[in-house]
């Protein structure tokens, strides 16, 4: 990293220090002109962008003396996009960082600590566990902007028809799918093959793929093994849908929820609007939403996702204190209500649950199974553990591979990720 970042990360929660790097837009500020900053969004250009677009233009009539340059970034492409901007030259002052990448680009002193400035003048007012994995090292990297869960959706006419409630536990969803399939004919449940869609049941045995506190790979433990084994019986039996191991998968997945063809799966907010858009859930009030069921070891929860933002440990003094304010704004409760009410996504904070947003199902519903997310680790690597599970769950779905070998592969792609972490 060059000197110059890593110094201002250091200084940067006790005082904004000029750094002798910045971005390509320090040449467009006047002495006596107002500051121009630069956010990089990394939303759906089409869906979610318009609306962060339109509170731009209110946070610039509300601040005369600051500009905002909105870039919209392709997701898929911003995380390297960003890591070689930070290293060189031209890196935007505000980011919308993955929750994964947040501690990943801090340990690079890509991003200024925010404790104690005015980007969270009200942290108290947000989730704790959404904080909690903005922190790297014992310090805050982001202001948690939108955020989501995983959750069991379900179709309430079909489990009403079967005489069924949501399900407790896994057990109890096997127990449901097969009467749903005796009443109604349709599957009862739909699981995926993707490795961030297997967590709840890792977290449901009381694990993970990896032990962050003991520095040692855990996705071959006997819990974990557990876990997955209870994963993979779902994918057999009476009024449980085989495992679609092809690339479009989610696309099948989402599309026989939404149209009636299957009666649950675990999904997550963002596809709150498309949940509307099929033929099930012409009435929102269709749609049932329900914290994942709980393991053996009597534990539920889903990963935390979503979105913080960030600024950048490069840029001026002036841009840095231009960007916490911008930061401070898009976070507050009236912009997240905002955000919730125009693109159907989660607010990070509870006052900005308001009657309003709460109108809608899918939100509230949402919110309703936020506190049993857990935040990820503060490992930077975290996010791209996924990766290996990704390769190897579908092979162990479609019997190419035994429950062993799968995850014995993935064990050993995992520790090239982690070199420190002992198996």
């Amino acid at each position: 990293m060059r000197r110059g970042i890593a110094a201002t990360a250091l200084v940067a929660s006790l005082a904004l220090a000029a750094t002798a790097c910045g971005g390509d837009s320090d040449s467009g500020d006047k002495a006596d002109g107002p500051v121009t900053i630069t956010w990089w969004d990394t939303s759906n250009a089409t869906n979610e962008a318009p609306t962060y677009k339109a509170l731009v233009k209110e946070f610039e009539a509300a601040n005369k003396d600051i500009k905002v340059d909105y870039v919209n970034v392709p997701f898929d492409q911003a995380q390297n996009k960003f890591d070689t901007a930070a290293g060189s030259k031209g890196a935007p002052d505000v980011l919308r960082s993955e929750v994964g990448w947040t501690p990943a680009f801090a340990k690079k002193g890509f991003f200024l600590p925010l404790d104690g400035t005015e980007a969270l003048a009200d942290q108290s007012e947000f989730k704790p566990n959404l904080i909690e994995q903005a922190k790297y090292e014992g310090k805050t990297y982001g202001v948690p902007f939108t955020t989501d869960t995983l959750a069991f959706v379900y179709n309430k006419e079909l489990f009403e028809k079967a005489g069924v409630e949501a399900p407790k536990t896994w057990d109890d969803l096997k127990k449901a799918a097969a009467t749903i399939k005796e009443k109604t004919g349709v599957d009862g449940y739909w699981g995926s093959t993707a490795g961030y869609y297997a967590q709840p049941f890792l977290y449901g045995e009381g694990t993970d793929t990896v032990d962050v506190d003991a520095k040692k790979i855990t996705v071959k433990s006997p819990e974990a093994k557990k876990a997955y084994g209870t994963w993979l019986d779902l994918f057999e039996g009476k009024g449980l849908h085989k495992a679609d191991t092809t690339a479009d998968a989610y696309a099948h997945i989402q599309d026989a929820f939404v149209n009636g063809k299957v009666a649950s799966i675990i999904q997550g907010p963002w596809e709150i609007t498309n949940f509307y858009k099929g033929s099930a859930f012409k009435d929102k009030n269709n749609l049932g939403i329900a914290t994942v069921p709980a393991g053996s070891a009597g534990k539920a929860g889903a990963p935390t996702g979503g979105h913080n933002l960030s600024v950048y440990a490069g840029s001026t003094e002036a841009k840095q204190k231009a960007a916490l304010k911008f930061v401070n704004f898009m976070t507050s409760a009236k912009a997240q209500e905002t955000i919730a009410l125009k693109n159907s996504t989660l607010p990070t904070r509870d006052d900005a649950y308001t009657d309003k947003v709460k109108a809608d199902p899918g939100i509230a519903g949402y919110q309703t199974v936020l506190g049993a997310a857990q935040p990820r680790p503060a490992l930077p690597e975290y996010s791209s553990l996924w990766g290996p599970l990704d390769d190897e769950l579908p092979q162990i779905a479609g019997g190419k591979e035994s429950l062993d070998k799968g995850l014995g592969d993935a064990e050993t792609a995992i520790a090239k990720l982690v070199p420190d972490f002992s198996k």
